[in-house]
């Protein structure tokens, strides 16, 4: 490394545009936030202590990537800022410092950072219209159709008061609840993994196909305004609650404060609780809370001098990579997995972190005997980040993938062309497999049996006590009597047995989606089973759905279909289904509905943006109403519903003769006129 000043700036500048064009356009960032943070700061410290050498587009003055890509590039009516940082108390305190000198009156609002994507949203006379990343801050892509298929964002505003125009900041998030559901779907795929929910909220919304974005669960926070007309307000907490009249989603979390002790306070509270939140945080937003002192304070280049983000320290540690093992999952795929020695992060001990695959292993880089670099945030499983390759010693080795199942030597296969993963073919009798598919059943995701755990699952194949699967809820006090597992803690078949009998005859009464995710069925999760349980109706119908029937629903998909049609050509699954329908398992989902079926019979496709409806309500009042909703236009399609902005699909229904209605048309068949 050179030590003149200008070739490190030339340096720094170069690996932090790399390093942003992985992050905002790839959506895959090669560094963690801590550490591009670091060359940020060393880059500024530079250019601050040789101002002759800062570049008009050095990084430190521009808003984000500023990268074109597919999308249709758009400005910000008002520019949109980002954030200067503090990363303790000390400079959390020369930042009051230099505010209260010019705002000794100010008082404080602060809110907790979402690390998500930064979007800015535009409404006209309370619709709409249009909505951008954040970009460069001048300019940001056009992402409308993707940002309305979120769920909890309405598209027209509420109340009396409506604004002629108003942009609407905020972040959109991937809820941690979701995130790992949705790698587990991407690994079964074979598709590249997220590496954290932003990174998973930013390629959910970049998506070119909107259904994409819409069968993925995100969120919005809003948390500032841009330009307006018809809008005002004296304090950006007031401004927090007119935003909340309008209906839109604002944080119940923030707080406003007089004092800096009690800001300090907020920071440190937050930061004990910072994994008991729905989405990820970084840290804790303080801005000064009376517009007029923020109009006062003005902006630098690329942030406003009245607000300020305190980022949490990263939750990434170091340990050695001891081993590299595999596992074998429910549906037969292997997976490597990371043995480490014990280290504590984010509040627990972790000795295992998945691999995913053989390529993801040669991907990261990492050899057994390695110091590797770890990452948990909340309930996330943890991630090796990679080697630290300072630390090496030559005595590391590399990972070799098995060849056949460790645990009943089946040899490993691809099962379709194209699958990167390898999976052990022997689904009916592997042991690794039948274990996980039962403690599967228990879990919180299928039948949510608290008792039937990695343990008891274990037992009872090992004790013989029960086969497979399709034996579990014809089990008896009798054959539980003989395992030692059961009875060692009272002795005999008392308490612990007739606590997994009462827990298996609860489970039951479980709705049908419960069932169908407790299958194991490939692609099928909680979200896939619950439309598929509300669309078909039975266990027996979506048995018999072709392909294409089961493809059209909105929601499944080519994948997720072929795969139902093929578990179910299986006798010995058949047999499971057979044998827990006898034993009295759901396999017809509730009719909760009192609506009058006025649209029995018929099927619709929705396209456009409706007035009195978001996309899951209308799918919801379709339903409800007796009518299937259907993701694409065949000859089989009864009506189109076309609201504003039509795409494809109206020229598709146009072209087979498909009846278009609007959405005055359809009010009407809901109460049964024509």
């Amino acid at each position: 490394m050179s030590n003149l000043p200008q070739h490190r700036i030339a340096q720094l500048t170069q690996e932090i545009v790399d390093h942003q064009f992985c992050y905002y356009v790839l959506d895959k960032p090669d560094i963690s936030d801590a550490e591009f943070d670091q060359l940020l700061r060393e880059l500024e410290t530079l250019e601050t202590k040789h101002p002759e050498l800062r570049a008009e587009d050095s990084p430190t003055q521009k808003i984000g990537g500023g990268f074109a890509t597919q999308f249709q590039q758009r400005d910000h009516l008002e520019k949109m800022m980002s954030l200067d940082n503090v990363f303790d108390t000390p400079e959390l305190n020369t930042w009051f410092d230099r505010v209260t000198k010019e705002a000794p009156a100010a008082t404080w609002l602060c809110e907790l950072k979402v690390d998500g994507l930064a979007i800015n949203l535009l409404y006209k006379q309370g619709h709409l219209v249009q909505a951008l990343t954040r970009g460069n801050g001048v300019t940001g892509e056009d992402v409308t159709l993707n940002v309305k298929t979120i769920k909890n964002l309405p598209h027209k505003l509420e109340g009396t008061k409506i604004p002629a125009l108003i942009e609407v900041r905020g972040e959109v998030f991937f809820p941690l609840a979701s995130f790992a559901e949705l790698n587990d779907a991407l690994e079964e795929a074979g598709k590249p993994l997220f590496a954290n929910p932003r990174n998973a909220a930013a390629g959910s919304l970049r998506q070119k196909d909107p259904r994409v974005s819409a069968s993925r669960p995100l969120s919005v926070v809003v948390h500032g305004v841009g330009a307006s007309d018809g809008f005002s307000f004296a304090q950006q907490s007031e401004a927090y609650e007119q935003l909340k009249g309008f209906g839109l989603p604002t944080s119940h979390r923030y707080r406003t404060f007089s004092s800096r002790a009690e800001v300090l306070a907020f920071i440190a509270e937050n930061e004990k609780h910072r994994h008991d939140i729905e989405h990820e945080i970084d840290g804790v937003v303080i801005k000064v809370n009376e517009i007029h002192l923020q109009e006062n304070l003005g902006v630098t280049s690329r942030a406003p001098k009245w607000a300020i983000a305190f980022k949490y320290p990263p939750e990434e540690v170091t340990t050695r990579l001891l081993d590299i093992k595999v596992s074998v999952g429910r549906t037969g795929r292997v997976t490597p997995f990371a043995f480490m020695e014990p280290v504590k992060v984010a509040g627990s001990t972790i000795t295992n972190a998945t691999l995913h695959n053989a390529q993801e292993v040669a991907r990261k880089g990492v050899l057994i005997g390695d110091v590797v670099l770890i990452r948990k945030a909340g309930d996330v499983i943890p991630e090796v980040l990679g080697p630290v390759l300072a630390r090496r010693t030559g005595s590391e080795r590399a990972f070799v993938m098995p060849t056949h199942c460790p645990e009943c030597g089946s040899e490993l296969r691809a099962i379709t062309e194209g699958d990167i993963d390898i999976r052990c073919p022997n689904a009916q009798q592997c042991p690794a497999q039948l274990r996980e598919r039962i403690y599967y059943i228990g879990s919180r995701a299928a039948l949510d049996i608290d008792v039937l755990g990695y343990e008891a699952a274990q037992a009872l194949l090992t004790d013989a006590i029960i086969i497979d699967e399709s034996d579990l809820f014809d089990l008896t006090a009798k054959k539980l009597a003989g395992s030692a597992f059961f009875t060692k803690k009272d002795g005999g078949a008392g308490k612990n047995v007739q606590n997994l009998l009462d827990a298996l005859e609860k489970a039951k009464s479980r709705p049908l989606w419960r069932t169908l995710v407790a299958l194991s069925i490939r692609h099928v999760g909680p979200t896939a089973a619950q439309t598929l349980a509300s669309t078909f109706g039975s266990m027996d119908a979506i048995s018999q759905a072709s392909t294409e029937e089961l493809s059209r629903v909105d929601g499944i998909g080519q994948t997720i279909a072929e795969s139902i049609v093929e578990w179910f050509k299986e006798p010995w699954h058949r047999q499971i289904v057979a044998k827990w329908s006898a034993a009295g398992l759901t396999m017809v989902a509730e009719k909760t509905s009192t609506s009058p079926q006025s649209l029995a019979g018929l099927t619709f496709v929705v396209t456009g943006a409706l007035e009195s409806f978001t996309r899951d309500s209308i799918s919801e009042t379709i339903v409800e109403h007796g009518g299937k909703v259907s993701s694409s236009v065949s000859k089989k399609t009864d009506y189109l519903l076309a609201g504003s902005d039509a795409g494809s699909k109206l020229e598709k229904a146009q072209e087979l003769g498909v009846k278009i209605i609007d959405e005055s048309h359809f009010k009407l068949l809901l109460v049964g006129q024509q």
